[in-house]
């Protein structure tokens, strides 16, 4: 599905998990490919920002000391108080403006308020970053495309624990749930919309 506008009003950017446990060498969950892709998620932040997207961090956070179906088959990761469920210090929040929502599961809208968030602010089109493409960001891309939103996935700001799952899985979302675009591509389309107003 081939965007053509991105309309910033009508659009937030959703940074997926971008905690110290996933982007940190010392995290329980790290990936070398979302410290690579950290950078650049900090600068779309910035961009989008200025040109008045909203913008939501969701942050993977399980209850200390709970149990946690979740954690039944993973590696412990992200618990609350530890310090490896914050979010990683490069990324720029604003406070004021922005939403931090914790979630406990792949999808960021399952079991959040991340819908009604959305829909207070007139959302139509959900950008996508963070980690991880085959996990945490797919679920999300196919709950948003299931909400009726329109989905854009940032090719350079997703990454997981290889390349080649990484394409394959942008592949897909590519094919059935949204646009797949760099983020360079996504700020022109957003521009271009905002010098029209």
């Amino acid at each position: 599905m081939k965007l053509e506008t991105i309309k910033p009003s009508k659009t937030a950017l959703l940074v997926i998990d971008m905690t110290y446990d996933f982007t940190d060498p010392n995290g329980k969950t790290f990936y070398p490919m979302n410290r690579e892709i950290l950078p650049r998620i900090a600068e779309v932040v910035n961009r989008c920002r200025e040109m008045g997207m909203l913008i939501i961090f969701m942050q993977h956070c399980y209850r200390k000391d709970k149990p946690d179906r979740n954690l039944e088959t993973m590696r412990p990761n992200s618990i609350e108080g530890s310090g490896g469920e914050e979010l990683d210090p490069i990324l720029p929040v604003d406070p004021v403006k922005d939403y931090i929502i914790k979630k406990r599961r792949y999808s960021a809208f399952f079991g959040t308020d991340l819908d009604l968030v959305l829909r207070e602010h007139r959302i139509e089109t959900t950008a996508v970053v963070g980690t991880k493409t085959n996990c945490c960001v797919r679920s999300t891309v196919q709950d948003a495309y299931f909400n009726d939103y329109r989905v854009v996935v940032l090719s350079d700001c997703v990454g997981t624990n290889s390349p080649e799952v990484n394409a394959i899985h942008l592949s897909e979302i590519d094919k059935y749930f949204g646009t797949v675009m760099s983020s360079e591509e996504f700020l022109k389309l957003a521009e271009k919309e905002m010098r029209k107003s």
